[in-house]
């Protein structure tokens, strides 16, 4: 896929400020000395729905109208968040939208989507047999498919990241959780798009080790998505369209456990008093791994998003404090 360049970037954020402000990109001293490191945050968890995904969803509803004036509804497959903004996206356009979800998701993730007036179904045990069931569906409700990658929602993470590039200046590495890729996508094109030579690093829960797999081997594989703490990043197959983007400009992947994720989250209250899912802690999981490569470095950390059920975050929370 060819990435967005530098102007489509800012008329893209010129859209997305008609319903949010762009999020803020910290430094945190306690993080800094967690880290070794000048760490900058990148705050997703403070847009409307709590997760970087309202942005594309807004660019990817809106092109859908553009190209098709009489659509009446939409359908898409979610863990929560990318539901969460193609909900906030309907609802702001006028648009139905039906999203399917595997048995056992979130509970507040599902509330909040049927907030926005989400007509949520329950199918499949993963991520993947809910999408391959909302493509269905779609079809047979003649409905428009809202695809979990696509041109559109990596335009939309390129306008965070651009915000963050342009907001902190000189980063060296630049960590960002991967999960259907649109976010790593949009950092790429945004560090490209700006000419610099900051490293991206991809991050990937152990437990769903799928892309990490496949930008090793060159070639998309399958691989069970089973983490429970970082749902989502609970990729089985990635896209090869993400995957040949990755391959070009992605310097490495790393993969980080269920208790990696678990700590940073914990980290990141004790630092910064910030709420983080799983998926949303992944980032700063890679950066702690990676901490004695980063000593001196300015670094960033992408914080995608903070819809975590209260019951899984007490339980984060109560078990040894982050050191």
């Amino acid at each position: 896929m060819q990435l967005p360049l530098l102007d489509q970037i800012r008329a893209a954020q010129t859209f997305i400020y008609r319903f949010m402000p762009p999020t803020p990109q910290y430094t945190w001293p306690l993080m800094n000395l967690r880290l070794g490191c000048e760490a900058s945050i990148k705050h997703e968890n403070h847009t409307p729905v709590g997760a970087f995904k309202v942005r594309g969803a807004l660019l990817y509803l809106h092109a859908l109208q553009q190209q098709s004036p009489d659509i009446q509804g939409v359908v898409a497959a979610t863990r929560g968040n990318h539901g969460q903004g193609v909900g906030m996206a309907a609802r702001l356009f006028g648009l139905k939208a039906v999203v399917v979800v595997p048995h056992g998701n979130s509970i507040e993730k599902n509330r909040a989507m049927a907030a926005q007036g989400v007509e949520l179904i329950q199918h499949g045990h993963d991520f993947q047999a809910a999408l391959e069931f909302a493509h269905a569906l779609a079809e047979q409700r003649g409905f428009a498919f809202v695809e979990s990658f696509h041109e559109e929602l990596v335009l939309g993470t390129a306008t965070y990241a651009l915000e963050f590039l342009e907001g902190a200046p000189g980063l060296d590495t630049v960590y960002v959780p991967i999960g259907m890729g649109s976010s790593i996508c949009g950092m790429a094109a945004a560090r490209n798009v700006l000419g610099l030579a900051t490293e991206i690093v991809g991050v990937v829960a152990a437990q769903a080790p799928a892309s990490a797999r496949s930008f090793a081997l060159r070639q998309v594989v399958e691989a069970p998505a089973e983490t429970v703490i970082a749902d989502g990043l609970a990729c089985r197959r990635p896209d090869e369209r993400a995957l040949a983007v990755m391959l070009d400009n992605v310097k490495r992947i790393v993969e980080v456990s269920e208790a990696e994720i678990q700590h940073a989250m914990r980290a990141l209250y004790e630092d910064m008093h910030n709420l983080a899912e799983g998926a949303g802690a992944a980032a700063l999981a890679g950066a702690m791994r990676e901490r004695e490569s980063l000593y001196g470095k300015r670094v960033g950390i992408v914080l995608t998003g903070g819809n975590v059920d209260r019951a899984t975050y007490a339980a984060v929370l109560a078990q040894q404090a982050a050191s």
